[in-house]
């Protein structure tokens, strides 16, 4: 059966908007299509969709062209209307989104996060299903001098799908099988938590292929997994991965003010010296900048400004 359009066209955030799906035995193939819109949109867009996951594809599209920018999802058909809304809801929220990432917009990290952990320590907590806040946020939590643009969270198989359920009104894309960029094919989801106008993207999975480096994996919340500690936050008690993460990703994307704000942070509250050696070891940094962003954390002095690296997305 051939590719047929489920909503569109649609516009937002300076982009023309179609959703679709392709019937097959079994699951279906839902796609989230996105072209320049230009005036009619708003446009031109203020930036790519390349940082929310968003990818071309390898042939021109019959709906978008050769530009056209896309998010898959195999689901059951049966499943079109949630898709539908999480569709209709990232288009929505898309410009502000865009302004987060590409205009300085601020993001709530402060009420976003308490907003998601309200929601999830109610119910994760007490059905003993593991999660933890990664990313630039954690080391936030910990005292670390952040402005994130996004909230990441570590969880299990079964995680996955109850976060999903416990956000089911702010979700971005429908849970389930998928592509993103940098990790394969994965269980996951993305939300974003807030109004139209002010949020926070928050995003969570578990891989569904075998990862190439098992153990310590920053997503991974089973015992092998990431390592966390626990703090309290805003009436809860959150776990929140070590600051090593932060540090090595800020490196790998060049990003100079938050590699020296974590790394003031490790210098305050001690590093775990085995973790940060695998992370930088697993990196894409170059041998010189790893030797010389582990001698910052013991010494003090970084000795060079971090860059971007080929194939780490910013």
């Amino acid at each position: 059966m051939s590719v047929q359009m489920l909503s569109g066209p649609d516009l937002g955030g300076g982009y023309l908007h179609q959703l679709s799906f392709e019937p097959e035995d079994g699951a279906s193939t839902f796609t989230y299509h996105a072209q320049d819109g230009g005036s009619d949109a708003g446009g031109p867009p203020a930036g790519p969709l390349d940082v929310f996951g968003y990818v071309h594809p390898p042939s021109p599209c019959m709906f978008g062209g050769p530009r056209c920018w896309h998010r898959r999802f195999r689901l059951d058909l049966g499943e079109a209307p949630r898709v539908r809304a999480a569709y209709n809801r990232s288009r929505f929220v898309l410009e502000t989104m865009i302004a987060q990432a590409y205009l300085g917009t601020a993001v709530p990290v402060e009420s976003g996060t308490a907003e998601v952990v309200d929601r999830l320590a109610a119910v994760l907590d007490r059905e003993g299903i593991a999660w933890h806040i990664g990313g630039s946020v954690a080391a936030r939590v910990l005292g670390a001098d952040l402005a994130p643009r996004d909230l990441d969270l570590g969880t299990t198989r079964a995680g996955v799908d109850r976060i999903a359920e416990q956000l089911r009104e702010f979700l971005i894309e429908p849970v389930g099988p998928t592509d993103w960029p940098g990790r394969g094919i994965v269980q996951g989801a993305r939300a974003f938590v807030g109004t139209f106008r002010e949020g926070i993207r928050v995003e969570w999975a578990v891989p569904l292929e075998p990862l190439p480096l098992a153990g310590l994996d920053e997503w991974d919340a089973s015992p092998s997994g990431a390592r966390t500690e626990s703090v309290p936050f805003r009436g809860h008690v959150v776990r929140v991965t070590r600051p090593e993460y932060a540090l090595v990703r800020a490196a790998e994307r060049g990003r100079a003010a938050a590699v020296e704000a974590v790394r003031t942070l490790l210098r305050t509250r001690g590093a775990d010296d085995e973790l940060l050696v695998t992370l930088l070891d697993r990196s894409r940094l170059p041998a010189p900048e790893r030797a010389r962003l582990r001698a910052a954390v013991s010494n003090g002095d970084t000795g060079a400004t971090p860059r971007a690296h080929p194939n780490v997305p910013s």
